[in-house]
């Protein structure tokens, strides 16, 4: 009786465990036209138009020629599967590539009708009109009053002691962090608790006056009740805002954003009112992916 090397049966399970893979995946990529998105792509009043973005990292070309209006007072959520290239799109709408040295943006990006990456641009002057914030909180080792007051110092908010005072409270009073800290301004910013540091994180960007916020994957460290806070912020903040979020849970993307725009591979799939990408998708790859098919 013959047996079998229990190594190489495993070999052979993984070999077919590989070739079902690409089946699943191989026509999901000769189904996508390059540059063509479905849906509502674009806005009737923009605060960033985006025609044509591509991004390389070298000769790897992560994004693939991207058109996208992203609307002014909006809440847009970028959904897809991890390295689809999300993360990497949102850190070209303030520059944040560019500490990469082997990333190179190419197409146009126009903030209000401006090009930001035309080569006489104020990237520090781009970055206080679009603030971010990122997947992991991380406040200054400051106390609290001095992370908010950070921004406004540097960018010469205030004049005076009085007036950066008020930056300070009004900052933390948006990021729904006032009532919480306002006895123990002087304490160390990192004392404080997961969610409380990324609301500071917050309130520091709000603190320099931004016209757009870009949030990537702000809730991922945080615990349901904290993200719950996060979450009721920017529904707060949208009135005054307009944001992007970066978000691996669709239904944080449901709960939170007016579009929600649909990356694969490096492509703009799909770009819809929120409400319709979840329950009627137009996209093949959109249903698949939120259906739990794949990603």
């Amino acid at each position: 009786m013959s047996t079998m090397n229990p190594a190489m049966t495993r070999e052979g399970e993984m070999a077919d465990e590989n070739r079902a893979q690409e089946q699943v995946e191989a026509p999901a990529e000769t189904i996508i036209e390059e540059g063509t998105t479905v849906g509502r792509p674009f806005s009737d009043d923009p605060k960033f138009k985006l025609r044509n973005v591509e991004v390389f990292y070298g000769q790897d070309r992560a994004i693939k020629n991207i058109s996208l209006d992203i609307g002014r007072n909006e809440v847009i959520a970028f959904i897809g599967p991890s390295g689809c290239g999300k993360s990497t799109f949102l850190r070209c709408l303030n520059r944040m590539n560019d500490s990469i040295d082997i990333c190179k943006v190419k197409g146009s990006l126009a903030l209000d009708d401006q090009n930001i990456y035309d080569s006489k641009r104020d990237v520090v002057e781009l970055r206080a009109r679009v603030g971010m914030v990122f997947q992991k909180p991380n406040p200054f080792p400051k106390s609290i009053y001095d992370n908010v007051a950070y921004g406004p110092r540097i960018h010469g908010l205030a004049n005076r002691k009085s007036e950066l005072d008020d930056i300070v409270e009004n900052s933390l009073r948006k990021a729904g962090l006032w009532n919480e800290v306002k006895d123990r301004l002087d304490a160390t910013a990192t004392g404080m608790s997961g969610g409380q540091q990324q609301r500071l994180c917050i309130a520091r960007a709000i603190a320099v006056s931004p016209e757009v916020i870009l949030m990537d994957e702000p809730c991922s460290a945080l615990d349901p009740i904290a993200t719950a806070r996060v979450e009721e912020l920017i529904s707060e903040m949208s009135e005054s805002y307009t944001i992007v979020i970066v978000t691996h849970s669709m239904q944080q993307a449901a709960r939170v954003s007016n579009r929600t725009a649909y990356f694969h591979l490096g492509h703009l799939v799909e770009v819809n009112e929120t409400n319709k990408v979840f329950t009627s998708p137009e996209h093949d790859l959109t249903e698949s992916y939120i259906t739990g098919r794949f990603g």
